[in-house]
């Protein structure tokens, strides 16, 4: 049995600064790139979490709150919020952060992560140490989550 670790030893984060090729045709940051981000960032999280490679398996729910625009700077974090037996669920909050420093949020998406054994099969991940009443209501809401999943049978 894998020894549990905490939210806080597998957090991720990523600082972009926006540039006209990051922008679709209305001039806002492009979906997919941000989409790209988010995986790269949640790929970490599940990787430091779990010691081992990882795929995603879906992205659970993506919410775009407001536009990005080019000269921007974005703040990606990742934090890990539930875990299986095999897979572990991320969530990744995006910030525009302004020159003197305040932030709001433009997205947050959920992702499913697998860990992979040598083999590329699944294994068996650590336990999550739930230390914060932050980290026990996402644990809560995340448990919610993967019975909607289950039920939808789109993942594991």
């Amino acid at each position: 049995m894998c020894s549990p670790k905490r939210v806080a030893d597998s957090m991720a984060s990523r600082v972009e600064i926006l540039m006209p090729g990051d922008m679709n045709g209305y001039g806002r940051l492009f979906g997919g790139k941000l989409m790209q981000w988010i995986d790269v960032v949640a790929g970490v999280v599940a990787r430091r979490h779990a010691g081992t490679e990882v795929t995603t398996v879906c992205v659970d729910h993506l919410e775009f709150q407001a536009p990005a625009h080019v000269n921007d700077t974005l703040t990606l974090e990742g934090r890990i919020t539930y875990v299986g037996t095999t897979s572990m669920e991320v969530r990744v909050d995006t910030f525009v952060e302004a020159l003197g420093g305040a932030r709001s949020r433009v997205n947050r998406a959920y992702l499913v992560m697998v860990a992979l054994d040598a083999s590329h099969r699944p294994t068996a991940v650590p336990p999550l140490l739930l230390e914060s009443d932050e980290d026990r209501a996402e644990w809560l809401a995340a448990q919610q989550r993967a019975r909607i999943r289950k039920a939808r049978g789109s993942a594991p």
